[in-house]
């Protein structure tokens, strides 16, 4: 998601058929901006509020020639509109505004008491389970989906930079956004339709696509897997609408009274219904908040429709605006559903009313609703494919007959525009950038193969020295059933080549049946998880680290050769099936040594392990999406949990390996989305050892001497610290998103996210182990005496992308060299 959020911007820094389009600002007698204040097309239910500083931008299919605007304390006006397109409009509201005859109204700032506006909300709160799909056993609808993504802001400057130079032809048909006012270009355009089954009974849905179209980038599931993941479903009735990795207090919450004022302005006719009009914005600023307002119904309390907007102060990341739409359509005198949802995110470097970014346009419709239909158990269990060819390929009858919304003048030119450009060498020149950046792989296609990634390319460590790494992989398309993979590595101090290989084969689609394997020959840091993988291809971040505190000298020498079967029987539950064949040595033997006792060695001490393992995994995801059919899927969220549990079985002669023993491992990743109060990731992991091994095989605490924030890892402990063969280990990690940050004055505007870290390892190492690896030149202790626990206080989103902790360690600081304190940090684009 991060990647392709700079891909965004990477285009960033290099288009609706309204009747009337009204454009300006509202003020008051002494030239201040008038927030919040009412607009409506005169004799219509179409129209908005000012944003913070008082502009406001409205457009109607409708010929409209009258504008009201209206708000509290002030004189309600009729605006008379001169033509179809009035911009830069200014717009005086006089003092003394008149209370309306079928409601109360209320003004300044709001009361939680006596206030009609939270009575009319609390009957909401009372009903919201009456309403919609919640009212029937069963449900199933049609839905249809086009997501939209437009370069705005466009200038004079834009079109003659050298950038679009050759270009130019993009840029004839601009057109204006309905709520920003802006000009747009579109570049890029996906239509899904779909039938959606569900059961409140059991409770289960399922969503079978039907069709699914792409402009310009077919079959992208990078940029798919980001588009979903980006825009998630939502309910405006939950207390919390979650999206961009954010909780945003519901304005429909019954925690809304504590963070909105609320204020009762309208009643009239919306169809047959009589519903009453209910203004809400934030009572602080900066935090995760909307802006707008709504009509209910006065008997049912459904809510008819309902705009939301981000509020320019709240803390989000490379977004200046969010503003969301959504309509519900009447069935009969109880039933109100969804019948349109549309969101527009508006991306960009920084929030300035003149920044350029990119605009990411969500509309979805819902249609055909059945209900009380009853569908077997195993119904819900058959998952449809929405890469499946048939489903890529449907022809213009089908989207003629499928479209619940017809497209518009623009959305139809996207598909011809992207169509022409990709016969601009240019423009395929500046795609192949976007798609290196992002994915960190230089395809050549003619080869069918990616060279990198390009992330890879530099380390160094005290083992190598300054390290270099190429590497490639086989790439026929993003669905490929089978794919090779490998690299070459050279260090210059140690003066020798690495080199890994792999390879994935996806035997049965259906049950997802793969075999793999791979070898790697390689120097790496190894103790950073307690639960450690086969990995062949995979590096830790600290087996490369420029910049390390203390001596970065306990590395190994790897030789790992695995097979490994997988099969998923069941949605997100997989097993794995396996053997490895290890040998270990230390890389720098005068500083570090894996020496054990051997009474078959010549001295009766052996400095290297050779070890044949069989593995058994369980791995289950609950609530994790992915897209894609083939050996490498994409996922499409980060909010699922995960319980692992793992069985090793080490045989002793078996292809020479020296150790028999058994290990049991499981360990529980949990992210919490805690309402207004942030996130909070949690893991749990425990393990066992049986029987004597040495250093090499036991579980090592895992250190971090590096300057890297690093999740799961112990920021105060070095490398090898504490070494057990039974352990218990909680790692708790809390990012308020700024909630407390917003409620100190002179630290609001900064946008600053507080993180909270906890975490703890208690854990035995037996006698016989210790005696074991007695020749060893490092001490062997486990935390058993007591816990062993760290704490950490961050601050995160300085300058937008970088965080720092402060970490410090509660006991054991008798220790060696134990450091009672560290200062870590991490880089990365969120929002």
């Amino acid at each position: 998601m991060k990647r392709i959020l700079f891909f965004l911007c990477i285009v960033c820094s290099f288009m609706s058929l309204a009747q009337t389009k009204v454009g300006g600002i509202v003020v008051d007698e002494a030239d201040n901006p008038i927030a919040f204040a009412n607009i409506l097309f005169k004799d219509s239910s179409e129209g908005t509020i000012t944003n913070d500083n008082g502009r406001f931008y409205i457009e109607s299919e409708n010929d409209h020639q009258t504008l009201i605007i209206s708000f509290i304390g002030y004189e309600t006006i009729e605006f008379p509109l001169s033509g179809k397109v009035n911009y830069d409009l200014k717009i005086v509201l006089l003092e003394g505004g008149e209370q309306l005859d079928e409601v109360t109204v209320y003004f300044g700032k709001q009361s939680k008491k006596n206030n009609p506006a939270i009575d009319i909300l609390k009957k909401i709160w009372e009903k919201k389970r009456q309403n919609g799909l919640r009212k029937f056993k069963q449900y199933q609808y049609d839905k249809y989906e086009k997501v939209e993504f437009d370069i705005n802001t466009i200038d004079s400057a834009l079109i003659k930079s050298r950038v679009f130079k050759g270009l130019e032809f993009v840029f004839q048909d601009l057109d204006t956004s309905r709520i920003t006012g802006k000009t747009y270009l579109p570049i890029f355009l996906n239509e899904k339709f779909s039938k959606v089954y569900g059961d409140n009974v059991m409770p289960d849905e399922k969503e079978d696509v039907l069709g699914s179209k792409n402009s310009g980038f077919e079959n992208n599931q990078a940029l798919t897997a980001f588009i979903q993941d980006m825009y998630q479903e939502y309910d405006v009735y939950d207390n919390y609408i979650e999206f961009f990795d954010k909780s945003f207090t519901s304005p429909l919450s019954k925690t809304g009274v504590d963070v909105y004022n609320y204020v009762l302005t309208d009643s009239t006719f919306i169809g047959d219904k009589w519903c009453y009009n209910i203004i809400y914005y934030p009572r602080r600023t900066n935090e995760l908040t909307f802006k707008g307002n709504f009509w209910v119904n006065d008997s049912t309390f459904a809510v008819k429709n309902i705009n939301l907007e981000v509020t320019k102060s709240a803390n989000l990341n490379w977004i200046k605006e969010v503003y969301i739409e959504q309509e519900f359509e009447v069935m009969n005198d109880s039933v109100f559903l969804l019948k349109r949802d549309y969101m527009l995110t508006d991306f960009s470097f920084r929030k300035k009313e003149a920044s350029r970014g990119i605009y990411g346009k969500r509309t979805t419709v819902y249609d055909n609703h059945k209900f009380d239909i009853p569908k077997p158990k195993q119904f819900y269990k058959t998952k449809s494919n929405q890469f499946d060819p048939l489903v890529l390929t449907r022809d213009d009858v089908f989207w003629q007959n499928n479209r619940l919304e017809r497209l518009n003048k623009d959305e139809t030119g996207v598909y011809k525009l992207l169509d022409t450009l990709k016969t601009v060498p240019k423009f395929k020149s500046y795609y192949n950038l976007v798609s290196i950046l992002g994915s960190g792989y230089i395809e050549i296609d003619k080869w069918n193969i990616d060279l990198g990634d390009i992330y890879s390319v530099f380390g160094f460590n005290d083992a190598e020295g300054i390290r270099l790494r190429g590497g490639a992989r086989t790439y026929f398309g993003q669905n490929d059933p089978w794919r090779l993979e490998g690299y070459f590595a050279y260090g210059f101090l140690d003066k020798k080549v690495k080199h890994g290989f792999s390879g994935k084969f996806l035997l049965d689609r259906k049950s997802r049946f793969i075999l793999s394997g791979g070898h790697r020959r390689d120097v790496e840091q190894l103790g950073l998880s307690l639960t450690a993988t086969n990995d062949v291809l995979g590096r830790s971040i600290a087996s490369s680290s420029v910049l390390t505190v203390g001596a970065n000298d306990r590395l190994t020498n790897i030789n790992l050769s695995t097979v490994n079967i997988e099969i998923e029987p069941l949605t997100n539950f997989r097993m794995r099936f396996g053997g490895s064949l290890r040998t270990l040595s230390s890389a720098l033997p005068n500083a570090f040594s894996l020496d054990y006792i051997d009474a078959d060695a010549p001295s009766g001490i052996a400095s290297e392990i050779k070890q044949f393992d069989i593995n058994t995994t369980l791995i289950y995801t609950p609530g994790k999406k992915t897209i894609g059919y083939g050996v490498e899927r994409e996922d499409i969220n980060d909010d699922y949990s995960t319980l692992l549990l793992n069985y090793t079985k080490g045989l002793n002669g078996f292809l020479e390996s020296d150790f028999e023993y058994s290990k049991l491992q499981f360990s529980y990743t949990q992210p919490w989305q805690v309402g207004g109060f942030g996130r909070l990731l949690t893991t749990v992991e425990a393990g066992k050892t049986f029987g004597e091994v040495p250093l090499g095989l036991l579980n090592v605490v895992p250190g971090n001497q590096t300057l890297f924030s690093l999740y799961n890892t112990f920021p105060n402990l070095d490398f090898y610290e504490f070494v057990t063969d039974t352990y218990t280990a909680v790692h708790l990690e809390h990012n308020f998103n700024g909630r407390l940050f917003s409620r100190v004055p002179f630290l609001r505007k900064l946008n600053l996210r507080e993180i909270i870290g906890l975490r703890g390892v208690w854990g035995e190492l037996s006698d016989e182990n210790i005696a074991l690896s007695s020749p060893t030149n490092i001490p062997l202790r486990a935390p058993s005496d007591e816990i062993y626990w760290e704490y950490s206080l961050g601050v995160g989103n300085i300058f937008k992308i970088l965080r720092i902790d402060f970490n410090f360690r509660g006991n054991y600081l008798d220790n060696p060299e134990a450091r009672p304190f560290s200062v870590t940090g991490s880089f990365g684009f969120s929002f």
